[in-house]
């Protein structure tokens, strides 16, 4: 037999073979304790035991995001050997900020253990505090002042006076509407028989050249608004509408029925009605002759020459003077509102010049 394969024996006195100490006697009446060797046929030592008499630590509060006050758990003496715990009866609160209820005790538990799976299942209740609301600025508004009423008079007057400025402005400045009124201008605008077209005239061109300090000269064949230099206080006739014929530095003449320009390029002179695109229809039909014969007028450098578009007979009074006719003379640039640039009334004859 391999003397390393030899058992341990154990003597009937408690002695020891080979220097290992046997394994504890069991108290009689009790089943002994089963005891474990480690790898190399030892005993283990015994398993730690609670000790009565050692104070019982209470668990630290478990952390969480509460964010009102957190209730504490305050341990209480250690138990002797008389307490309620181990009698297995319920151990009376301890006076403490928060107490705990610790469940009977059992012989097959740890008194440290119960204490401690008690203590962490108590639940932590949050303290609320009870702060009145504060009124905000809109439970508690401003009364209004007891003179109000004069500044909201004040803001729609200053109002008012805005958009009469702004309306005067735009008048004088920007656009302005006119009434024909009169044969003068038939039949391209009618101002007869119950009918008055309502004419829109730009003043922008007027405006502008005024600010760059210089005078607005029309085209040739444009329809115009301007002030009668012959208007008198009383009278109706103060602004007038004509079309433009000659320019400032040119020659106007009307002869058998035809009228004519000469400037530095036509020094013969020329008709310039077949040139002109705005015309209606039946105006060749209405105009068959151009009355002032005899006229023969050289425009002022800073004037121009106008006529009516009713050019037959005697309905328009204006730069013609031949034949003794009634004429407005030539029209000086600083007279001239603007160009009419559309017509407005009647719908059906809404137009673009």
């Amino acid at each position: 037999m391999n003397p390393d394969k030899t058992p341990q024996n154990v003597t009937p006195n408690g002695g020891t073979i080979d220097g290992v100490s046997p394994p504890p006697q069991g108290i009689p009446g009790q089943t002994a304790a089963p005891s474990f060797q480690d790898i190399r046929g030892l005993p283990l030592p015994p398993a730690p035991q609670p000790n009565p008499s050692a104070p019982i630590q209470a668990p630290p509060p478990v952390p969480h995001n509460n964010p009102f006050k957190e209730t504490t758990i305050t341990a209480g003496p250690a138990p002797t050997a008389n307490s309620p715990i181990d009698q297995g009866q319920t151990a009376q609160p301890m006076p403490s900020t928060a107490q705990t209820q610790v469940t009977p005790a059992t012989a097959d538990v740890p008194v440290a253990n119960q204490v401690q799976a008690t203590s962490a299942a108590t639940q932590t209740t949050p303290i609320i505090p009870n702060n009145p609301l504060k009124k905000t600025p809109i439970e508690t508004p401003r009364p209004t002042a007891k003179k109000g009423w004069v500044r909201d008079i004040i803001g729609l007057g200053v109002f008012i006076t805005v958009v009469i400025v702004g309306a005067w402005l735009i008048n004088m400045l920007v656009f302005r509407s006119f009434n024909v009124v009169g044969p003068s201008m038939e039949p391209t605008l009618e101002g007869e028989n119950g009918r008055s077209d309502r004419l829109i005239v730009n003043l922008l061109p007027v405006t502008g050249a005024h600010i760059a300090g210089k005078e607005w000269v029309p085209s040739r064949g444009q329809i115009i608004v301007f002030k009668n230099p012959k208007f008198t206080p009383g009278s109706p006739d103060e602004y007038i509408v004509k079309r433009v014929i000659g320019l400032p530095g040119e020659r106007v003449t009307v002869t058998d029925c035809v009228l004519k320009v000469h400037n530095s390029e036509h020094p013969n002179g020329f008709n310039p009605y077949p040139d002109f695109k705005n015309f209606t229809e039946n105006d060749a039909e209405i105009n068959t002759c151009v009355e002032g014969a005899g006229t023969d007028v050289t425009v002022p450098d800073d004037q121009i020459f106008v006529v009516g578009d009713h050019r037959v007979g005697i309905y328009s009074m204006d730069s013609r003077d031949g034949g003794g006719r009634a004429s407005l003379g030539t029209i000086p640039l600083d007279d001239i509102i603007g160009p009419v640039a559309l017509r407005i009334w009647p719908i059906d004859q809404l137009k673009i010049f």
